[in-house]
C-alpha cells in the first residue's frame, strides 16, 4: 500500500509540464468548502499557490485560505488559554502540596502548550518546505485527469469514493487510496476503463514490519522509497465523481500499486505504485473499456527506476 507520497502539489508545474489546464472553479469550491468541513486536508503546498494571486479567481481563493488560517488560529489560541490556565492552576498547587493531580495536569499542560505554539508557528510559516508536498489517506492533491479532449488539473481526495457507493465506504473500506491491479475488474470495474488519473510522485512511504534487536520481535517502522536516479514518477491513478443526496460532488482517487521489484520486497513491502511512461501519457487518460488488454499493457510497459529506501523522518 502506499501510505504516504511526497508528490507536486503545484498546480502550475502540471500546466507548464503537460500543457494542462486547471479547473479553478473546483479548486475554488474545496478551499472554501473546507471552512465549513473540518474533514477537507490541504497539503501547505497548494495553498502556496495562491500566495501572491494573479487574478481575481485565485484572489478568491487566497481569501479562503486566509479565513481557514484565521479560523484555525483562533481554535488554537482558545486551547492555549485553556492550557495555561491548567498550568498555571497546577503550579500553585504544587506550591502547598504534592499530588498526583497536580503533577499530571503540570505535564500534560506543558505538552499541549508545546504542541499549540509549534503548530501555530507552522500555520504562519510562509517559506515551504519538503513535507509540505506530502500527502496521506484523506488529503488532496492535484490529479491529472481528460475532461473534453483536454488535460485539466483537478483536485481530488486521495482516498477514492466510487461512484454510486454509499459514504461509509469511507470507513467499510479504509484501503481504497489504492487500486490493486490484481482487483482492477473486480472491486474497480466501474473506473478501469472509464476514468483514469495521474498523479507525479518523487516519493513514497510504508508501513514495513522489521526485525527489532536479536530476539525475533518485529516492529513497524516508516520506510521512505526514493527512485534512483531521482525522478519525478507520473503515477497511475483511477478516480471517481461521487454525489450524495443533497451533498457537493467529491472527487477522489486511488493510486493504482502491482507487485514489486525485487529491491522494495526486499525491504519488506508487498506493493508499489505503476509509474507510467510519457509515451503512454494520452492513451491511459483515454481509456476504452472495450480494449482492457491495452491498457494492462501499459501497466506493463511502465517505468522502472531502482528504489532506494530509508527510514523516514
Amino acid at each position: 500500500m502506499c501510505y504516504s507520497a511526497q508528490i507536486w502539489a503545484e498546480y502550475k508545474k502540471y500546466c507548464r509540464a503537460y500543457g494542462a489546464r486547471l479547473d479553478i472553479g473546483a479548486y475554488a469550491e474545496l478551499f472554501w468548502g473546507r471552512l465549513e468541513d473540518a474533514r477537507i486536508k490541504i497539503p501547505k503546498a497548494m495553498e502556496g499557490e495562491f500566495a501572491s494571486p494573479e487574478s481575481d479567481q485565485e484572489h478568491h481563493i487566497k481569501v479562503a485560505i486566509d479565513q481557514h488560517r484565521m479560523q484555525q488560529a483562533s481554535i488554537l489560541e482558545q486551547e492555549l488559554f485553556k492550557q495555561r490556565k491548567r498550568l498555571a492552576d497546577s503550579e500553585r498547587t504544587l506550591l502547598t502540596k504534592t499530588t498526583k493531580a497536580a503533577t499530571e495536569g503540570k505535564r500534560i499542560a506543558s505538552t499541549k502548550i508545546e504542541w499549540a505554539l509549534s503548530k501555530l508557528a507552522d500555520m504562519r510559516r510562509t517559506e515551504l518546505k519538503e513535507g509540505d508536498s506530502r500527502i496521506y489517506p484523506g488529503y488532496y492533491a492535484p490529479v491529472m485527469m481528460m475532461e473534453n479532449g483536454e488535460r485539466v488539473i483537478k483536485p481530488m481526495r486521495y482516498q477514492c469514493r466510487p461512484a454510486g457507493k454509499p459514504a461509509f465506504y469511507d470507513t467499510k473500506y479504509p484501503g481504497t487510496y489504492n487500486a490493486r491491479r490484481d482487483n482492477l475488474e473486480g472491486f474497480w470495474k466501474g473506473q478501469f476503463g472509464y476514468s483514469h488519473g495521474l498523479m507525479i510522485v518523487n516519493a513514497f512511504y510504508e508501513h514495513v514490519a522489521q526485525p527489532k534487536g536479536e530476539g525475533g520481535e518485529k516492529q513497524n517502522v516508516i520506510l521512505e522509497f526514493k527512485p534512483r536516479p531521482a525522478q519525478d514518477m507520473v503515477v497511475a491513478c483511477l478516480w471517481s465523481r461521487w454525489k450524495g443526496e443533497g451533498e457537493s460532488n467529491l472527487y477522489s482517487f486511488a493510486a493504482i500499486t502491482d507487485e514489486p521489484p525485487e529491491e522494495i520486497a526486499s525491504a519488506g513491502h508487498d506493493r508499489c505504485i505503476i509509474p507510467v511512461k510519457p509515451e503512454n501519457i494520452d492513451a491511459w487518460l483515454n481509456p476504452n473499456p472495450t480494449k482492457l488488454a491495452d491498457l494492462y499493457a501499459i501497466l506493463d510497459d511502465r517505468e522502472r527506476p531502482y528504489y532506494e529506501h530509508r527510514m523516514a523522518a
